[in-house]
């Protein structure tokens, strides 16, 4: 039996795996556990319940109120920082002198602590945070959200510098790598892609009926590059748009309502979303934030035919081969018109196989990171 433990700080409860950086959290764990890890894990709880499936793959799992509220907001800290303090997190974390893996700068209040010098101390990055903000912020519409995350860039910005402290640093793409490398002329920052829930190949060869855009509709992000897809792509071509995801708003159903060629599904379940992947033709992904490693992009590879994406949608991911890549409307216009003509074949599955099972393997990076960290 293995006796490496290791602490893992969550920047919320990592079950469901249904969003962003939760997802690579949870299947990190799992790939972890079959290595013979002991895993502490500690979860800051935000609007999720306590999960009993954490206990398969972890010694212990430890839970902590997230302070929300005007005392972390007035925090010189970023509010995705300050409100995830806890004593008791630091009374558990003395314990014992494993090492501690940081998952996402929101998880970082106590990298800065001298009671953990000395320590192993992993940086997890899924983001560089400040770019994601100010993105959010330049998408956004509503004054208010809008000035919340100009102000939450600033302040991510600022507290950045504590990744000085971190032993190591686990990033999620090549861009990311490089960035971090130059921030902190450190040689410990290594390329580790995120953790996702697919083991094999699943998708369709032949011909689908429409394009699909997924994504939570809630987010600045999504909406934005769906209202993009609608109102410049879509309006004059002869190709239907299935939008899919979590809680459109308002004006995103009206821009659809206004063009006969597109659909909206609204907050589809797991099962139904993964059918719709499935079987369109094209899965097109737009994005116009270059940050992070978009998971969808991993699972659309895994369970898509065509995946039409931008440069931004990439960034640094290495999976430009197994992507059409158009950057304007026009380009992307052009592809979905030849790609109508075109059918998906077993030959494009090999090479994602290939690919995939290089860089994207949960087997292969957990054993990277084991190195890493052991």
């Amino acid at each position: 039996m293995s006796d490496k433990h290791l602490h893992i700080i969550s920047f919320n409860i990592p079950y469901p795996p249904n969003y962003g950086g939760i997802i690579d959290v949870f299947y990190k764990l799992k790939a972890l556990h079959a290595k013979g890890i002991k895993i502490h894990l500690h979860c800051f709880e935000y609007n999720r319940e306590n999960a009993t499936e954490l206990k398969n793959y972890c010694e212990s799992v430890n839970y902590y109120k997230r302070r929300t509220g005007i005392i972390s907001a007035l925090s010189s800290r970023p509010y995705i920082v300050s409100s995830r303090r806890s004593e008791e997190l630091m009374r558990n974390l003395l314990m014992d002198d494993h090492p501690i893996l940081f998952e996402g700068l929101h998880s970082c209040f106590y990298l800065d602590d001298p009671r953990l010098h000395g320590r192993k101390l992993i940086y997890r990055e899924s983001n560089i945070e400040h770019d994601y903000y100010y993105n959010l912020f330049k998408a956004e519409k509503q004054f208010f959200r809008k000035l919340y995350f100009l102000k939450a860039s600033i302040k991510l910005r600022l507290y950045e510098k504590v990744l000085q402290h971190a032993t190591m640093m686990l990033v999620v793409s090549t861009k990311d790598q490089e960035y971090l490398k130059n921030r902190f002329h450190s040689g410990h920052v290594h390329f580790l892609p995120s953790f996702h829930g697919n083991d094999e190949i699943a998708c369709k060869t032949g011909r689908g009926g429409y394009a699909l855009y997924h994504g939570n509709l809630s987010v600045a992000e999504n909406y934005h590059a769906a209202t993009f897809l609608i109102k410049d792509v879509f309006d004059d071509i002869n190709m239907d748009l299935v939008i899919a995801g979590l809680n459109p708003p308002a004006h995103l159903k009206k821009a659809a309502r206004n063009n006969t060629h597109v659909r909206i599904i609204e907050n589809p379940a797991d099962e139904e979303l993964f059918g719709l992947i499935r079987d369109a033709h094209v899965n097109i992904l737009v994005t116009f934030q270059a940050t992070g490693l978009k998971l969808k992009l991993l699972n659309t590879l895994y369970n898509g035919r065509f995946v039409l994406v931008n440069e931004a949608m990439l960034n640094g991911t290495g999976l430009d081969e197994l992507c059409i890549i158009g950057d304007d409307s026009l380009q992307l216009k052009k592809h979905l018109n030849d790609l109508a003509k075109t059918t998906f074949g077993q030959d494009q599955v090999n090479l994602r196989s290939a690919v995939l099972k290089g860089n994207y393997s949960n087997e292969a990076n957990a054993d990277r990171l084991i190195h890493y960290i052991f």
